[in-house]
């Protein structure tokens, strides 16, 4: 399952995915957490992440959650906690109803995969809310503007703009 879903990166606790339905955490948070850690990076809170979730029967908040950074981030552990509780409701059914997973979509996941396809839900990232207290710790991604035309992931001082 992890190389059919995440290319042969990730963690993840053994349970599958086709063949539950979206209210089984198995399913809908793997989801979530793809949602999550996507919204993260492409919020320049991170640059790399995983999300990790545990529920437990009958609980519907999850007992844990972890973001794992992996030293990409200037917000610590318990920073990167507050501002994912302040923009996600991890609940079973709150994911359900976010993701809009009693749709019929499940077809389309079994023949291409879960995830890196643009259609699904869990791929399109929400704008982050940062906390006020936290706002000034988040550097704005730069670029750097070759003569060339071209864009580079590598920053000179000199050169600096914006990211878009």
């Amino acid at each position: 399952i992890i190389v059919d879903t995440y290319g042969g990166w990730g963690a993840h606790g053994g349970g599958v995915f086709s063949g539950k339905d979206p209210t089984k955490v198995d399913r809908s948070a793997a989801y979530a957490a793809r949602w999550v850690a996507k919204s993260l990076v492409k919020a320049g809170i991170c640059k790399r992440c995983l999300v990790q979730v545990a529920y437990a029967i009958g609980v519907a908040r999850p007992l844990s959650l972890l973001i794992q950074p992996y030293g990409t981030s200037e917000f610590t552990e318990r920073e990167l906690l507050e501002i994912t509780n302040a923009n996600f409701d991890l609940r079973p059914g709150v994911i359900m109803r976010e993701l809009d997973l009693k749709r019929p979509i499940y077809q389309a996941t079994a023949e291409n995969g879960h995830f890196g396809h643009a259609e699904f839900p869990w791929e399109q990232e929400r704008t982050i809310n940062i906390p006020a207290h936290l706002k000034a710790k988040l550097v704005t991604p730069t670029v750097t503007v070759k003569k060339a035309g071209f864009v580079s992931g590598v920053t000179a001082p000199e050169h600096r703009v914006p990211a878009q």
